[in-house]
């Protein structure tokens, strides 16, 4: 199931709006098939192990990080394929919370004679297909908001110089990290102070994320790299109902319009119509006010932060924009879940505390 989780992981940011699932088969002691979830979510991980393994799968047991599928969509059920297969064992990890497939794939397999565990690596599975679940369940991706600080917890200088605070070793893991989800989300003030490119450099031949700004105005460059590229890796505007995003589709952003309150991106919406559009997983690169409101709006699912050995002061710009807190009990709390020293500066990864 080891082996199933890990090919799963490579299918991160490549298969939405599917889940990332690996599959592992085993005969006699030896992997007769094994696959992930293809780029783009099809074929299956179950169906292309078991075309890998063919007769040696009779017998076999199947390791699968997911409950196998039970509905008919562009291809047949992987529970019926399994049985199909004749395969004498199936091991699931965790169920899938789809209506269409929860609980039915595993009783296509009991029906079908096949001996079933379940709960196998169970957390490790769950935590690896939360974008796909909390999509499920809630409508919704996981988000993950990253800041690159100065030790004073600053992005900038007062001028609004910013490159780099961190170092290239931060750097390199910050494009793995783009690598793993589905889009790379910044607000407009980012794009326009810092016209990033938003994609994944020196990965290889990796597929590109989504890159989504949200601005309630579109007040952003339109000869920015964003607008520029916007035809050959996708653009996603997240803006209010009022702005006319016109120049943006015509160099081929897509356009997803929501309610605004306060002036400001209704942030909640906005990410309900990113999940409906089938994002699974989001990397929020900033700027502060767009992680002041995603924070305040308990919408951070992991908080990822590189800081470096500097100060800035503060009369820099803040990571994170005023939220309004008078009371420290008010103050959302996360726990600790990694830290690492990367290069010069140190990585610390959040989860909300539980």
């Amino acid at each position: 199931m080891t082996a199933a989780l890990t090919l799963g992981r490579r299918g991160q940011g490549r298969v939405w709006p599917n889940p990332a699932v690996g599959c592992v088969i085993v005969k006699d002691g030896i992997v007769v098939g094994r696959a992930r979830t293809a780029d783009g979510g099809r074929p299956h991980a179950e169906t292309q192990a078991l075309t890998q393994a063919g007769d040696a799968a009779r017998g076999a047991t199947a390791y699968v990080t997911l409950e196998p599928c039970a509905h008919h969509g562009q291809t047949g059920p992987c529970a019926e394929a399994l049985v199909a297969s004749g395969v004498a064992r199936v091991v699931v990890a965790t169920g899938d919370p789809d209506p269409r497939v929860s609980g039915k794939g595993l009783n296509i397999l009991r029906a079908g004679g096949v001996e079933v565990n379940f709960g196998v690596c169970q957390a490790e599975a769950d935590r690896d297909l939360a974008g796909f679940f909390l999509r499920v369940r809630e409508g919704r991706p996981f988000v993950t908001l990253k800041l690159a600080t100065s030790v004073d917890g600053r992005i900038a200088t007062r001028t609004g110089h910013s490159q780099w605070i961190t170092g290239p070793e931060a750097r390199r893991v910050v494009h793995a990290m783009r690598a793993r989800h589905d889009a790379v989300m910044v607000g407009a003030g980012t794009a326009r102070a810092d016209d990033p490119s938003l994609n994944v450099r020196d990965m290889g031949d990796v597929p590109q994320p989504v890159r989504v700004v949200v601005s309630s105005d579109l007040n952003i460059l339109m000869d920015g790299k964003l607008a520029q590229t916007a035809g050959e890796q996708p653009v996603w505007l997240v803006h209010g109902e009022q702005a006319v995003p016109n120049d943006w589709v015509a160099k081929g952003a897509r356009s997803i319009a929501v309610p605004v309150s306060d002036g400001a991106v209704d942030i909640e919406a906005a990410l309900n119509s990113l999940g409906e559009a089938g994002l699974t997983s989001i990397f929020c690169e900033g700027g502060g006010a767009l992680a002041g409101s995603l924070i305040k709006a308990g919408l951070v699912d992991e908080l990822v932060v590189f800081a470096a050995g500097l100060t800035i002061g503060g009369d820099g710009t803040p990571a994170v924009a005023a939220m309004g807190i008078d009371d420290l009990s008010l103050a959302t709390r996360f726990d600790l879940a990694e830290f690492r020293a990367v290069g010069p500066d140190t990585l610390s990864i959040w989860r909300p505390k539980t």
